[in-house]
């Protein structure tokens, strides 16, 4: 296992994942509201749905990533998985907590936090994938599985728990113009 390698690949995910899940804002309606576009791009401004630009840039690093690395790294999957959970973790207390505590939310510090989550968590999977971290493959496909179905489905059977409100509209989920 060369740590250069692995570093330099956590680089690049950091700077694609940025790159990628600022587009992933604007995909929705550059797309027309198409539903395939919807499952993978923010259909709102709810904390849920930004969730989606950090996971679906995590989750393709991941896939890229294990063909390049992922052989030789054994923990490579595990560690990608732990890390994209830390990230969408840290976005949800830090949002809520900073929120809270100031009672609105500043679109600096949102995107910021975004930035901070993506750097967090990919240094936290290469940390573990330089250690000896064991761990259990098919447990983090399931997991990532699982995340992404739920993203899918949520967008269209959204729960009614603050998460997943539009502080815009005070809605949940995709909202047709009737």
């Amino acid at each position: 296992m060369d740590k250069n390698k692995i570093r330099n690949y956590q680089i690049i995910s950091i700077i694609f994942a940025c790159i990628l899940g600022t587009l992933l804002h604007f995909t929705y309606k550059f797309f027309g509201e198409n539903i395939f576009a919807s499952w993978f791009s923010a259909i709102n401004e709810s904390v849920w749905e930004h969730l989606k630009l950090l996971f679906f840039p995590m989750l393709l690093t991941t896939i890229i990533g294990y063909f390049y690395l992922g052989k030789n790294v054994p923990n490579f999957l595990c560690s990608k998985v732990l890390g994209t959970l830390i990230s969408m973790l840290f976005i949800i207390i830090f949002f809520y907590t900073y929120t809270g505590i100031i009672g609105k939310s500043i679109l600096f510090i949102d995107i910021s936090s975004f930035f901070v989550a993506v750097i967090l968590g990919e240094f936290l999977s290469y940390k573990l994938m330089i250690s000896n971290f064991k761990c259990n493959n098919i447990i983090a496909i399931i997991t990532f599985t699982i995340i992404l179905l739920c993203f899918i489905v949520f967008t269209y059977c959204t729960p009614n728990i603050e998460i997943f409100r539009d502080p815009v509209t005070n809605q949940y989920g995709i909202i047709k113009d009737v």
